[in-house]
């Protein structure tokens, strides 16, 4: 038995939860207009484990959202989570947002539904990927929507989802789904962590860094499927 504490903080919702194995037992989080990780991310780290009544000293390690998303919560997020490893002397599993966003929809779309999980990145820009069948067929990158509007995408059904996934409407094929779901939340990150605990993939606290994203290239895109 195992239990792992999961931060997301990569967009304006702050977000904790905790499983054990690969269940989720507690979550806490709140979406504000504002950004609150720096006055909440902490206080929901205590209370998620007082309710499950988990002494920090029963975790076995932390995962962590590592981006693409704001700068500045990531930077508190992933500050938190490694301050956890160095005080606990546990493992760190870093996993990537907008994966943890497309493997929480994938079981409720067709098989070979593409999916296109999106952050804002202000303007009209924002950070995403493409997922099919399992797999992520393009890697994270940022994409300036009326510039490079996904015309490489062929298949029939695509869903598009988060919350850079509002603005992109007007500038995507009309016969695609909006999902209002899901947002950024640390229940995304449960099952991915618990895949990567038991195989031992962990990352080094002293050198992790969060994946900011920041470059935007706005270069046409080669045709992948």
């Amino acid at each position: 038995m195992s239990y792992i504490l999961h931060i997301d903080s990569t967009t304006k919702v702050c977000s904790i939860a905790l499983s054990k194995n690969d269940k989720l037992i507690q979550l806490i989080e709140l979406d504000s207009d504002g950004l609150a990780h720096s006055e909440k991310l902490h206080l929901f780290i205590e209370e998620c484990l007082e309710k499950a009544n988990i002494k920090p000293s029963h975790l076995d390690a932390i995962s962590v959202s590592k981006g693409p998303g704001s700068y500045t919560g990531l930077r508190i997020g992933v500050s938190a989570a490694k301050g956890l490893c160095y005080g606990l002397n546990i493992p760190l599993i870093a996993i990537d947002t907008l994966t943890a966003m497309a493997y929480s929809v994938a079981h409720d779309v067709e098989k070979d539904a593409v999916l296109i999980p999106m952050i804002d990145a202000r303007r009209v820009e924002v950070f995403c990927s493409i997922h099919q069948s399992g797999e992520k067929i393009k890697e994270v990158h940022a994409r300036i929507l009326d510039k490079e509007p996904f015309d490489e995408i062929t298949a029939e059904k695509v869903y598009y989802f988060g919350d850079g996934a509002g603005k992109a409407e007007e500038h995507l094929n009309s016969s695609w789904t909006y999902l209002s779901y899901p947002k950024t939340s640390a229940k995304n990150l449960v099952s991915i962590a618990w895949q990567k605990f038991i195989i031992n993939d962990f990352e080094d606290v002293a050198y992790f860094e969060p994946s900011y994203h920041k470059n935007f290239n706005a270069g046409k895109p080669k045709r992948i499927f």
